[in-house]
């Protein structure tokens, strides 16, 4: 099967998707830079959440991606804190979507 083959994501499932790299990034599995990119290129998440769910989700991928230029914890980029920031995005982004 070819990308273009591949059937849509709905809005469950990237939200899934991007709550398993979360964790495959916490546990070392994954880089943050490919979290990122799978953040970026949602599709049907963002279109069904309102607006300052987007905004909030890009500020947050903006500092995740600053953090991971550092090899330790700072006091501007906690990795742990934003990360922690990012599962709260997922859950209340999980409490906006229709069942």
């Amino acid at each position: 099967m070819t990308p273009c083959d591949a059937t849509p994501m709905n809005a469950q499932q990237e939200l899934a998707a991007l709550q398993q790299a979360l964790l495959q990034l916490r546990q070392g599995q994954l880089r943050v830079e490919l979290l990122v990119a799978q953040a970026h290129g949602l599709q049907r998440l963002p279109a069904e959440l309102p607006e300052r769910f987007a905004t909030v989700l890009h500020g947050l991928l903006n500092r995740l991606e600053s953090s991971a230029l550092f090899s330790e914890e700072s006091c501007s980029f906690s990795q742990v804190d934003l990360l922690d920031s990012l599962q709260m995005w997922l859950d209340k982004a999980q409490a906006h979507l229709p069942n």
